[in-house]
Parts: structure tokens; C-alpha cells; sequence
């Protein structure tokens, strides 16, 4: 019923670290210490995958609650709003399926900056071997 609004959320959350960690980013940059690793994906990058990613859920569940007549254009919006009993169970909903959704997504995430960093340094050793 609003299980997307968990991965929306999320999404808004992950965009507030998101922007903040490119600030400091480019004061590490702009202040001119050596970065270790001079071929890495930065975090910010990372933290914009998984916003795509949340997002991207979030509108596909979107729409497949409004093609089901769970969201509607005239408040409340939401049609389990109308009813305590419904409204009970869409929060239930969003407490177990939209957070599972939310870390399902997040945990795809994780492993897929692991395999990218893998690759990174593959690239890395490869290209140090052939100089």
C-alpha cells in the first residue's frame, strides 16, 4: 500500500550523506592532501548508485500502487488512509515489506561497490605490471 515510501525516505537520507560527503570530497581535493588510492570510486559516487537505486524502486512501486487504485489523486492519497483499520495495515506493510525492499536494495548496493572496487584495483595491479 506504501511500502515505496520506505525507499523513498531512504533515498532522501542517502542524498543528504550523499552531498554532504562530496563537500568533504573537495575540501580534502581543494586542500591538497595525497589521496592514497589515486584510482578509487568515491564514496559520493557510490552513495548516488544506491539513490538511483532506491529511487528507482520507489517510482515502479509508485506505479504499481496507483494502477491498483492505492493511491489516488485527491487527499488522502493514500487509499488505507481512509479507514484506522487499513491504515493499521499498510503501516505493517511498510514495516516489513518496505523495509526489507529498503535493505534488499542496500545490500545489492554494498555488493555491487565491493565487485566495482574489485575491479578498480584489478585495473590498478594490471596496468602496474605492464609499466
Amino acid at each position: 500500500m506504501a511500502c515505496f515510501l520506505v525507499s523513498a525516505a531512504e533515498a532522501v537520507v542517502v542524498t543528504v550523506v550523499k552531498k554532504a560527503e562530496k563537500k568533504h570530497e573537495e575540501k580534502i581535493i581543494e586542500s591538497g592532501a595525497e589521496v592514497t588510492k589515486k584510482n578509487r570510486i568515491p564514496l559520493s559516487r557510490k552513495l548516488s548508485w544506491l539513490t538511483w537505486m532506491l529511487v528507482g524502486g520507489a517510482v515502479l512501486l509508485l506505479f504499481e500502487h496507483v494502477w491498483h487504485g492505492e493511491i489516488v489523486p485527491w487527499f488522502p492519497f493514500l487509499t488505507a488512509m481512509n479507514d484506522p483499520e487499513e491504515t493499521t495495515q499498510m503501516l505493517h506493510e511498510m514495516a516489513t515489506v518496505g523495509s526489507s525492499m529498503a535493505g534488499l536494495i542496500t545490500v545489492i548496493w554494498v555488493g555491487m561497490c565491493l565487485v566495482a572496487d574489485r575491479i578498480v584495483n584489478r585495473q590498478e595491479k594490471t596496468s602496474e605490471n605492464e609499466a
